[in-house]
């Protein structure tokens, strides 16, 4: 190589160098100031798209975790409260086993139905007032509630809690100790295609009719009357009653007249003129012991209810579990691809920084070189 002072290929050498080690350098003070391997796009392209995707992952788990956390709070709520409908149906079934006595009077009998209606006036209060967030839970209208417990978008991503076995307003109404409404009762149901008319006539000699058409055949004393309450037409001018028994199990449907008049229908037949009660009765000991049926049975209803309840909540907890776990995980496997080895990045640092100032040094060197030039010129 020529002696030259225009080109210090040893200095542009030596620069080349310390750039590089400068670079690892600040790349080095960077990961170890950060605590993290990839800090940019650069440092790894693959690693950081599936960090990425993985801190997804964890951010939508721990709010699956809250998620499946206020699962648990809406089947405790519920299930308090079945606690409550259980004590108050064990002191109404006490009740009817103290009127199916035949040495209580008819004052005692009174003072046991006045206590009973109070008991199902309770559960029609609890069948309203059970919330949570102000969504009822015990009155039938919340059959279906869907939790996110999961962080992505499926069927397993999902747990849904059915409250129907959960209803107090129908096992307040099948109680409602004493409730009677007068009108005409039909024990036959419609078929599928069937115009039933209604017809009332006041005392006044006024009538008023309405049409139901049944599409389907109801399949029950129940639906009758719900399809017949559904109606616009029928609900303006009437209104039906499932009648029952002192069991509680329908017999019929009674439909009476909001004008007070006598209702007919020539479809269903004459009907006959009848009462419905709507709850259990403790007026003589055959119906007080036919009452303890059918408080057993809601009972039973009950039962099976917090039994639901009871296990949507251990499946809550398992789900919470499990959710910890993957997170614990997942975070872990973000953490190896994302996190620095300090250790290892350290050893890193401090050869980079031996090079850089060796580097420098160097420079120095290579600068001072061409000077040897001015003794050829001496």
């Amino acid at each position: 190589m020529g002696f030259s002072i225009n080109t210090n290929l040893d200095a542009l050498n030596t620069y080349k160098n310390l750039q590089g080690v400068q670079n690892s350098l600040s790349k080095s003070l960077e990961k170890l100031s950060s605590g993290l391997r990839i800090n940019n796009a650069g440092d790894d392209a693959a690693g950081l798209t599936i960090a990425t995707q993985l801190g997804s992952q964890v951010s939508g788990l721990t709010q699956a975790a809250r998620n499946a956390q206020d699962g648990v709070s809406v089947v405790q709520t519920a299930d308090g409260a079945l606690t409550q409908t259980q004590s108050l149906l064990g002191r109404l079934r006490d009740l009817a086993v103290q009127a199916a006595n035949d040495s209580n009077s008819t004052t005692a009998r009174s003072a046991i139905a006045t206590e009973a209606t109070s008991i199902t006036d309770e559960l029609s209060r609890l069948s309203t007032s059970v919330n949570f967030n102000g969504q009822k839970l015990l009155d039938g209208s919340t059959n279906n509630m869907k939790f996110q417990i999961g962080a992505d978008g499926d069927a397993a991503s999902r747990i849904t809690v059915n409250l129907s076995g959960a209803n107090l307003t129908n096992i307040a109404t099948a109680l409602n100790n004493g409730t009677t409404s007068t009108g005409t009762s039909w024990t036959t149901l419609p078929a599928a295609g069937d115009v039933v008319d209604f017809k009332s006539t006041n005392a006044n000699g006024t009538a008023t009719t309405n049409s139901v058409t049944f599409a389907a055949a109801p399949a029950s004393f129940q639906a009758f009357s719900d399809q017949l309450n559904a109606n616009t037409g029928f609900a303006s001018n009437f209104t039906s009653t499932v009648v029952k028994d002192v069991n509680g199990a329908a017999t019929g449907v009674l439909v009476t007249a909001k004008d007070a008049g006598t209702v007919s229908s020539t479809k269903l037949g004459a009907g006959t003129t009848g009462a419905a009660n709507t709850g259990i009765q403790f007026d003589t000991a055959d119906h007080a012991q036919a009452a303890i049926t059918a408080i057993d049975l809601q009972l039973k209803n009950v039962s099976n209810a917090r039994a639901a309840i009871g296990a949507l909540e251990n499946r809550f907890a398992s789900a919470v579990s499990t959710i910890n776990t993957s997170i614990t995980n997942l975070t872990a496997a973000k953490s190896r691809i994302t996190d620095v080895d300090m250790a290892s990045e350290m050893v890193s640092y401090s050869r980079a920084n031996i090079l850089s100032q060796s580097g420098t040094a160097m420079l120095a060197q290579a600068n001072s070189l061409p000077q040897l030039a001015l003794k050829l010129l001496g």
